[in-house]
């Protein structure tokens, strides 16, 4: 290509010029300047994505913005491995021990608290294990264990199933049996599976929220303060790869933290649930959450 572009003379006709600045141009954006720079590789958890919360939050970045989002909705523990891997530039995730380790390690940079639900238990309307009323889910877990009532796990390493592991180990029970059984998919599809079987389940609040017209599945436990769920945004670091697109990443994440998106989050649901999905926590720590 530059070959060619140094044959034209510098006394070449209007027309030749014009055609050295064409090739000019696709030999800048070929070495980096064009629309790949545009471009920001988010990796989220299936609840943003299954709950239509992107679908309201990313249009209006790429809008205001001109850069163009590409979500991967995955696992939280598959957001947090292609941050390891150099392959996403931004993360929206909410695993918080997982998270402080991978920063720990330097994969990950300005780590922010963005939002907040929480997660419930839910089983079939007429619960055949008298979970109903409880308060504490890993008394909850316990009884079920002891029950053997049929619960369906994500086995994903997700953030849901992160935190569905720390409660069965509050509870002091190991999970094993015909009675337990994992999807390895994401939390959409694991409701629906619980739904199908009459069984039971943790989930986030927004996706049963978001999704509660086609299941058949009630909540039964809520409001325990260990099953709350905190979302952050990270940038992958650029000093560890040398591909992520820091500038585009940190827009997206300063965006997720501004006034328009925090009031989105907030209202987020509120029409259609009468509650909102998900709490903005733009400003605040993990402390102030949980004390």
């Amino acid at each position: 290509m530059f070959s060619k572009v140094n044959r034209i003379s510098v006394g070449a006709s209007p027309g030749a010029k014009a055609a050295l600045i064409a090739v000019l141009l696709v030999a800048l954006m070929a070495v980096g300047c064009g629309p790949q720079e545009t471009e920001i590789i988010l990796a989220t958890t299936t609840s943003t994505y299954d709950s239509g919360l992107l679908d309201e939050l990313v249009p209006l970045f790429e809008e205001s913005s001109g850069y163009v989002v590409k979500p991967i909705a995955v696992g939280t523990g598959k957001a947090l491995a292609l941050a390891r891997q150099g392959e996403a530039d931004v993360l929206l995730v909410h695993a918080p021990s997982a998270e402080r380790e991978l920063a720990e390690q330097g994969f990950v940079i300005e780590r922010r608290l963005v939002m907040h639900n929480d997660f419930v238990i839910v089983g079939p309307a007429d619960d055949p294990a008298n979970l109903a009323g409880m308060t504490s889910a890993a008394s909850a877990l316990q009884h079920l264990s002891q029950e053997e009532a049929l619960f369906i796990s994500r086995g994903d390493d997700s953030g849901t199933h992160k935190r569905e592991l720390s409660l069965w180990s509050l509870a002091g029970t190991e999970p094993a049996g015909t009675w337990y059984l994992e999807t390895g998919i994401g939390m959409g599809e694991t409701l629906r599976v619980a739904s199908e079987k009459g069984a039971y389940t943790l989930t986030d609040r927004g996706t049963y929220l978001a999704l509660k017209d086609g299941l058949a599945l009630d909540i039964l436990v809520e409001g325990d303060s260990a099953m709350l769920n905190l979302y952050h945004v990270m940038i992958v670091n650029p000093e560890r790869f040398d591909k992520i697109n820091a500038t585009g990443a940190r827009l997206f994440a300063d965006f997720l933290l501004s006034d328009e998106a925090q009031n989105i989050i907030g209202d987020f649901g509120n029409d259609k649930y009468d509650q909102p999905l998900f709490i903005p926590d733009g400003g605040k720590s993990e402390d102030d959450l949980t004390g």
